[in-house]
């Protein structure tokens, strides 16, 4: 099986390679609202892989308390769904994140689970994809940014200022939606390139293929 170059690009060459292709904007749900919930829950249910992240406000002082999750990011192959959080949005998708059938896939997501383990919701059937690049030689967490550039070769945008911004805006700009919307989109893209190369656990691509 022929697997791609084992080395990590430099941030120089990164650079050189083509632009993440994000979802279209029309393929992107802004949801804050209980019907706008039940409007998608059908399509939601049904999808067997679901990219997933989270983006909450940062704390910038000492001793302030993190209240977030503000933006709950779940995506398929075709749409990103971008849930405001509240407390009903988070009843709805609470049996989302604890059905075992669902794999949600993305990257640092152990303090994810910690967020929402403090919000009473328990994430199952959750694929850590920093760990699946030990055939690449390395020893080290791989992100996103170079999980796209080993796998793709394509430069996966990463802006400390939108990365950094207030996420509990009760408008978000479009360069929030963008970014946020990539962060769930690209562990899709990144998992079923792993599944085909053949580098998931047995237990993973069991699922996967049900």
């Amino acid at each position: 099986m022929d697997h791609p170059t084992q080395f990590v690009p430099s941030k120089e060459l990164i650079q050189t390679f083509p632009r993440f292709q994000n979802l279209p904007h029309k393929n992107i749900m802004v949801i804050n609202s209980l019907q706008q919930c039940r409007e998608i829950e059908n399509e939601l249910k049904k999808s067997v892989l679901l990219g997933f992240d989270t983006e909450s406000k940062p704390t910038f002082t000492k001793g302030e308390v993190q209240t977030g999750p503000h933006l709950i990011q779940l995506a398929t192959a075709e749409k990103a769904y971008l849930f405001q959080v509240s407390a009903d949005i988070l009843s709805f998708l609470k049996p989302i994140f604890e059905n075992n059938q669902q794999i949600k896939v993305g990257f640092g997501l152990k303090n994810d689970a910690h967020l929402f383990r403090k919000k009473g919701i328990e994430l199952n059937n959750i694929v850590e994809l920093s760990k699946y690049f030990s055939i690449f030689g390395l020893t080290n967490t791989v992100g996103i940014k170079n999980a796209m550039a080993l796998l793709f070769k394509i430069n996966f945008p990463k802006s400390k200022s939108i990365s950094t911004s207030n996420w509990a805006r009760k408008e978000l700009t479009l360069q929030q939606m963008e970014y946020a919307t990539a962060d769930a989109y690209a562990p899709v893209l990144i998992f079923e390139e792993l599944l085909r190369l053949g580098l998931l656990p047995e237990n993973i691509v069991n699922t996967a293929l049900k």
